[in-house]
Protein backbone atom coordinates (compact mmCIF):
# COMPACT_ATOMS: atom_id res chain seq x y z
CA UNK A 1 0.00 0.00 0.00
CA UNK A 2 3.10 2.50 0.47
CA UNK A 3 5.45 3.27 -1.89
CA UNK A 4 8.67 2.68 0.89
CA UNK A 5 8.69 1.18 4.18
CA UNK A 6 8.22 3.27 7.04
CA UNK A 7 11.79 4.16 8.95
CA UNK A 8 10.02 6.60 11.56
CA UNK A 9 6.74 6.37 12.46
CA UNK A 10 4.14 8.28 15.29
CA UNK A 11 0.84 6.93 16.42
CA UNK A 12 -1.58 8.56 18.41
CA UNK A 13 -4.21 6.87 20.80
CA UNK A 14 -6.76 9.51 21.47
CA UNK A 15 -7.58 9.30 25.07
CA UNK A 16 -11.26 8.74 24.76
CA UNK A 17 -10.92 5.94 22.93
CA UNK A 18 -7.88 4.31 24.37
CA UNK A 19 -6.90 3.24 28.77
CA UNK A 20 -5.05 -0.04 28.47
CA UNK A 21 -1.80 -0.90 26.10
CA UNK A 22 -4.34 -4.25 25.38
CA UNK A 23 -6.23 -2.04 22.91
CA UNK A 24 -3.59 0.30 22.34
CA UNK A 25 -1.16 -1.81 20.94
CA UNK A 26 -3.41 -1.09 17.21
CA UNK A 27 -0.43 1.34 17.13
CA UNK A 28 2.20 -1.96 16.64
CA UNK A 29 0.16 -4.69 14.66
CA UNK A 30 -1.69 -2.25 12.19
CA UNK A 31 1.76 -0.52 11.38
CA UNK A 32 4.29 -3.80 12.07
CA UNK A 33 4.01 -5.02 8.60
CA UNK A 34 5.45 -1.43 7.41
CA UNK A 35 7.51 -0.79 9.06
CA UNK A 36 11.47 -1.51 7.51
CA UNK A 37 13.90 -3.35 10.20
CA UNK A 38 15.73 -1.42 12.55
CA UNK A 39 12.45 1.59 12.12
CA UNK A 40 11.24 3.63 15.63
CA UNK A 41 7.62 3.49 16.73
CA UNK A 42 6.46 6.17 19.09
CA UNK A 43 2.96 5.89 20.49
CA UNK A 44 2.01 8.68 21.80
CA UNK A 45 -0.88 7.24 24.52
CA UNK A 46 -2.20 10.38 26.90
CA UNK A 47 -5.22 8.42 28.33
CA UNK A 48 -3.38 5.31 28.78
CA UNK A 49 -3.36 3.82 32.19
CA UNK A 50 -3.49 -0.16 32.68
CA UNK A 51 -2.01 -3.10 30.17
CA UNK A 52 -5.43 -5.14 30.21
CA UNK A 53 -8.75 -4.27 29.86
CA UNK A 54 -9.45 -6.48 33.57
CA UNK A 55 -7.24 -7.22 36.44
CA UNK A 56 -5.98 -10.42 35.07
CA UNK A 57 -4.78 -10.33 32.12
CA UNK A 58 -3.24 -7.01 33.28
CA UNK A 59 -1.74 -8.95 35.87
CA UNK A 60 -0.01 -11.51 32.81
CA UNK A 61 0.92 -8.74 30.86
CA UNK A 62 2.87 -7.33 34.13
CA UNK A 63 4.32 -10.52 34.71
CA UNK A 64 5.53 -11.47 31.12
CA UNK A 65 5.81 -8.08 29.26
CA UNK A 66 5.43 -8.16 25.46
CA UNK A 67 8.45 -10.67 24.54
CA UNK A 68 8.25 -12.20 20.95
CA UNK A 69 6.46 -15.12 19.14
CA UNK A 70 9.99 -17.44 20.81
CA UNK A 71 9.50 -16.21 24.56
CA UNK A 72 5.91 -16.04 24.66
CA UNK A 73 5.69 -19.91 23.28
CA UNK A 74 8.07 -20.41 26.23
CA UNK A 75 5.89 -19.00 29.04
CA UNK A 76 3.15 -20.93 27.86
CA UNK A 77 4.64 -24.28 27.39
CA UNK A 78 6.41 -23.67 31.10
CA UNK A 79 3.64 -21.70 32.74
CA UNK A 80 -0.25 -22.60 33.59
CA UNK A 81 -1.38 -19.24 33.80
CA UNK A 82 -0.65 -18.48 30.39
CA UNK A 83 -1.34 -22.00 28.75
CA UNK A 84 -4.68 -21.16 30.15
CA UNK A 85 -5.37 -17.43 28.84
CA UNK A 86 -4.05 -17.85 24.77
CA UNK A 87 -5.95 -14.39 24.29
CA UNK A 88 -3.32 -12.81 26.48
CA UNK A 89 -0.16 -15.26 25.00
CA UNK A 90 -1.74 -14.30 21.49
CA UNK A 91 -1.90 -10.66 22.69
CA UNK A 92 1.65 -10.84 24.04
CA UNK A 93 2.76 -11.66 20.38
CA UNK A 94 1.12 -9.10 18.50
CA UNK A 95 1.97 -6.33 20.85
CA UNK A 96 5.63 -6.90 20.25
CA UNK A 97 8.26 -6.07 17.99
CA UNK A 98 9.73 -9.21 17.30
CA UNK A 99 12.82 -7.64 17.72
CA UNK A 100 12.52 -6.07 14.45
CA UNK A 101 12.04 -2.01 15.11
CA UNK A 102 12.09 -0.30 18.48
CA UNK A 103 8.82 0.90 20.27
CA UNK A 104 8.72 3.78 22.42
CA UNK A 105 5.26 4.35 24.43
CA UNK A 106 4.68 7.56 26.12
CA UNK A 107 2.06 7.03 28.66
CA UNK A 108 0.14 9.58 30.43
CA UNK A 109 -0.58 7.46 33.70
CA UNK A 110 2.14 4.90 33.83
CA UNK A 111 5.89 4.86 35.20
CA UNK A 112 9.06 4.51 33.17
CA UNK A 113 9.28 1.53 35.29
CA UNK A 114 6.15 -0.16 34.60
CA UNK A 115 6.47 0.28 30.36
CA UNK A 116 10.29 -1.10 30.22
CA UNK A 117 9.39 -4.23 32.69
CA UNK A 118 6.79 -4.60 29.49
CA UNK A 119 10.23 -4.35 27.01
CA UNK A 120 8.32 -1.00 25.65
CA UNK A 121 10.91 1.84 25.74
CA UNK A 122 9.59 4.76 27.73
CA UNK A 123 8.46 8.54 26.42
CA UNK A 124 7.78 11.28 28.43
CA UNK A 125 4.56 12.44 27.08
CA UNK A 126 4.62 15.83 27.44
CA UNK A 127 8.03 16.00 25.91
CA UNK A 128 7.39 14.42 23.22
CA UNK A 129 3.51 15.48 22.47
CA UNK A 130 5.66 18.64 22.00
CA UNK A 131 7.77 17.28 19.49
CA UNK A 132 5.43 15.44 17.49
CA UNK A 133 2.10 17.69 17.98
CA UNK A 134 -0.85 15.52 16.97
CA UNK A 135 -2.57 18.49 16.37
CA UNK A 136 -0.93 19.85 13.52
CA UNK A 137 0.72 16.49 12.05
CA UNK A 138 -1.15 15.19 9.28
CA UNK A 139 -1.92 11.23 8.29
CA UNK A 140 0.80 9.99 6.77
CA UNK A 141 4.61 11.53 5.69
CA UNK A 142 5.64 14.76 7.66
CA UNK A 143 8.48 16.56 8.08
CA UNK A 144 9.56 17.51 11.88
CA UNK A 145 12.85 18.93 12.45
CA UNK A 146 14.38 18.05 8.86
CA UNK A 147 12.75 13.96 10.31
CA UNK A 148 10.67 12.47 8.04
CA UNK A 149 7.78 10.83 10.13
CA UNK A 150 4.82 8.80 9.28
CA UNK A 151 1.71 9.62 11.75
CA UNK A 152 -1.23 7.69 12.42
CA UNK A 153 -3.80 9.86 14.01
CA UNK A 154 -6.24 6.55 14.67
CA UNK A 155 -4.83 3.17 14.77
CA UNK A 156 -8.18 1.75 14.85
CA UNK A 157 -8.94 2.13 11.00
CA UNK A 158 -5.95 0.70 10.13
CA UNK A 159 -2.97 2.02 7.29
CA UNK A 160 -5.55 1.11 4.63
CA UNK A 161 -8.23 4.04 5.78
CA UNK A 162 -5.81 6.32 4.84
CA UNK A 163 -4.62 5.15 1.64
CA UNK A 164 -5.50 8.16 -0.42
CA UNK A 165 -3.35 10.04 1.26
CA UNK A 166 -0.16 8.67 1.40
Amino acid sequence: MLDRQIRKAVVYLDPGEFKSTWIGNKAIYRTRMALADGAELTVLAPGVKEFGEDAEIDRLIRKYGYAGTPAVLDFVRDNADLAGNLGAAAHLIHGSSEGRFTITYCPGHLSRKEMESVNFRYGDLSETMKKYDPSKLRDGYNAVDGEEVFFVSNPALGLWAHRSRF
